[in-house]
């Protein structure tokens, strides 16, 4: 089971190496990393000119302009060799040096298995050795999408035919694109999928996470996402998902 990790980025050159030493560190050896790098003026490049033989030619980037953060994740997708896709942004990390042997030993138990998905933890920026909190997805249901609840879009993994029989994330989208793609695969088109009681990345919450604007924009999408793949739902309706998030405020704090 070979599996591709992607990484999107764009002058993130100061906090990728995490990402990067996080792919480095894994374990399990059948996989290949794909950054695509949308022609960043820092250091990126000379980052991933740094790096790439230490991958020992597991690791293809390119650094090219782009329209957006969409269209670069379809880049890497169509660039992948893999049996199953996922994706790492440049500010996380894998939370442990196992996680892709996880994944894969999910896939090869389960050969009629499309997608999994597992927990992320997230922590703050100015204080990284503390839990913030667990996004948790234990209870999460395909129903759910209704709702505006998903699972934790960094810990998705889906096998290559799924993009190419159902297409790629819509590069229309400016902040749930990932959302509208989770939901044509598992609940429009019935994607075969276990969650894995794991921690797989370290997710940095930062003030774009938070800001007031981007939930409101992300919300909106949500609804006209499930509008245009037939499934009703309405703003308030998506609203009430934060109540399941109080629990992993308290509960999760102090998982490993």
């Amino acid at each position: 089971m070979k599996i591709s990790i992607i990484t999107v980025t764009y002058n993130r050159g100061y906090i990728i190496k995490d990402a990067i030493e996080g792919v480095l560190r894994q374990r399990y050896h059948n996989y290949e990393y794909i950054v695509v790098d949308g022609d960043s003026t820092d250091n990126t490049v000379e980052l991933l000119k740094e790096y790439e033989p230490k991958f020992e030619g597991r690791m293809r980037w390119i650094s090219e302009p782009d329209n957006g953060l969409y269209d670069a994740i379809n880049k890497g997708i169509k660039m992948a060799t893999g049996d199953v896709v996922g994706i790492i942004n440049s500010d996380d990390f894998f939370h442990r040096d196992d996680t892709i042997e996880i994944i894969a030993k999910a896939f090869d138990k389960g050969p009629s298995l499309e997608c999994v998905f597992g927990d992320n933890r997230l922590i703050k920026p100015e204080n990284p050795d503390v839990n913030y909190r667990f996004h948790c997805a234990w209870y999460f249901r395909p129903w759910m999408f209704r709702i505006g609840i998903e699972p934790p879009h960094p810990s998705f993994y889906a096998k290559k035919e799924c993009f190419d029989k159902w297409g790629y994330y819509k590069t229309d989208y400016f902040i749930s694109a990932d959302f509208e793609l989770m939901m044509r695969f598992m609940l429009i088109n019935k994607a075969k999928w276990k969650y894995l009681h794991h921690t797989f990345l370290t997710f940095r919450v930062t003030g774009i996470s938070t800001d007031s604007n981007n939930r409101k924009r992300m919300n909106k999408e949500i609804v006209r996402a499930c509008k245009e793949n037939g499934i009703w739902t309405c703003a308030p309706l998506v609203w009430c998902k934060y109540i399941f998030r109080i629990p992993e405020l308290f509960i999760y704090k102090h998982r490993k």
